[in-house]
């Protein structure tokens, strides 16, 4: 049986995903995963047989939904790994960008060198492929793997003796160069790849203007938590602005801010009439809470159960971690 790769995805399911696809109503076949993230759900749901249906507004994301959900077959050979890592380093965004601010110069030139030569695989299977094991190499040489730190933190961190005489660790991994993460991680990511002999779909846009689209049977929310560490875009907008090649801009509709989230959370159940069940993951530590969420279900449901199951978050401090409960709430609409 074939195994989600190592993603390393703030708020990712993997722990608990199987509990969540337990609860999925027996006539469903077809699930839409609204917020995929780092893909742990849309790949139980392709184990299980589902035709799934998967999007994130992060293109990082929609890359590693389109390289282990709709791909059903495709996997990066030799040759493909010869054109990756042909030529030289060079200065190219990243270099110009981010010099010195996530990565040393000469890491930079070697991302960008990496990033022109995917243009040239031949498979946009395999360009995802390659996307999804480049964002995992910038990912293990990026200490907590995220985005969010100031450069002389990341020096610190990635300082060895600093890290051991701190931590105890001296997290070596920091320091090794993206071709090797990349190799190291090729065999596991290509095992992944299987068909479940349905046309799985993957897409990278703003839900509100995807779900109009989308028929299917389910649809499974998994939105950031406000009020908890959710912002993706902080996160790992740095992933998208590489692949894309341009400076971008924070995303709308981002749930981050509580002054609207109960408005946005309105407006997305408002939109889900066509949909005969719905799956909403949430969380205790946020907002709103699982008493307004009810509430506000009950304007388009007489149908709302609510499930709880304990799930500690890597990210959450000592005193948290034995706090944080998971909530399934499960409605089946009018």
């Amino acid at each position: 049986m074939t195994n989600l790769p190592k993603i390393n995805f703030i708020g990712n399911k993997e722990k608990i995903v199987d509990w969540i696809s337990s609860n999925i109503p027996k006539d469903v076949s077809t699930v839409f995963d609204a917020f995929s993230g780092g893909a742990s759900v849309s790949y139980t749901f392709k184990k299980k047989g589902f035709k799934v249906i998967s999007n994130d507004i992060l293109k990082s994301s929609y890359y590693l939904s389109k390289a282990l959900i709709e791909n059903n077959d495709t996997i990066l050979s030799e040759s493909d790994i010869n054109i990756i890592f042909t030529g030289n380093p060079k200065k190219g965004f990243m270099f110009k960008n981010y010099s010195n601010v996530y990565f040393f110069e000469k890491e930079c030139m070697e991302l960008d060198q990496y990033r022109d030569n995917i243009n040239n695989l031949d498979s946009e299977y395999k360009k995802a492929l390659a996307f999804s094991l480049i964002r995992r190499a910038m990912i293990r040489k990026m200490p907590y793997s995220r985005f969010n730190l100031s450069w002389a933190k990341i020096q610190e961190l990635r300082d060895e003796d600093y890290s051991y005489k701190r931590y105890k660790r001296r997290r070596a991994y920091h320091n090794k160069n993206f071709k090797y993460h990349f190799l190291n991680n090729l065999e596991e990511y290509n095992n992944s790849i299987f068909n479940n002999m349905k046309k799985n779909k993957s897409y990278n846009e703003d839900i509100f203007n995807l779900i109009p689209k989308i028929e299917a049977d389910l649809i499974y929310l998994d939105p950031p938590y406000t009020g908890t560490m959710n912002n993706y875009f902080g996160f790992y907008g740095l992933l998208d602005e590489y692949i894309l090649q341009k400076k971008l801009l924070p995303f709308e509709n981002n749930f981050i801010d509580k002054s609207n989230s109960l408005i946005l959370f309105d407006n997305l159940f408002s939109k889900l009439k066509k949909y005969k069940y719905w799956l909403l993951s949430y969380n205790n530590s946020s907002y709103p809470t699982k008493e307004q969420l009810f509430n506000l279900l009950k304007k388009y449901s007489d149908n709302v159960t609510i499930l709880e199951k304990k799930h500690n978050y890597q990210i959450t401090g000592k005193n948290n971690k034995n706090k944080n409960k998971e909530y399934l709430f499960i409605i089946k609409n009018k």
